[in-house]
């Protein structure tokens, strides 16, 4: 399951190693596609890279920080820091290999 990144968890939730942030809210159609996507990863790279999602009506800080203006949006950390920013829907096997390619 990818966890839920508020202001407060989300220096230590990303310090580390590899992980792929999903901006959304839930009233985004695109995101309701998203989601599950997101899901399924969490599951298959579990200890490997963290999958969370960021809900930007609770988190807009969060949001502005890294210049969200449209969802959902899937920025890729590594070590604290982003290396790639998606906006719109992702497959995901382009996902996939963008979390693969970082590890």
């Amino acid at each position: 399951m990818a966890i839920a990144i508020t202001k407060d968890n989300f220096n230590e939730s990303v310090a580390q190693g590899v992980s792929l942030l999903d901006f959304w809210a839930p009233w985004c159609g695109p995101c309701k596609m998203q989601l599950p996507i997101v899901e399924e990863l969490s599951e298959e790279l579990k200890g490997t890279a963290t999958i969370a999602k960021v809900n930007v009506d609770e988190e807009p800080e969060l949001a502005s920080q890294f210049g969200v203006m449209s969802i959902p949006t899937l920025i890729l950390f590594k070590d604290g820091q982003p290396v790639d920013k998606l906006v719109g829907l992702q497959s995901k096997d382009s996902l996939k290999a963008k979390i693969q390619n970082q590890l």
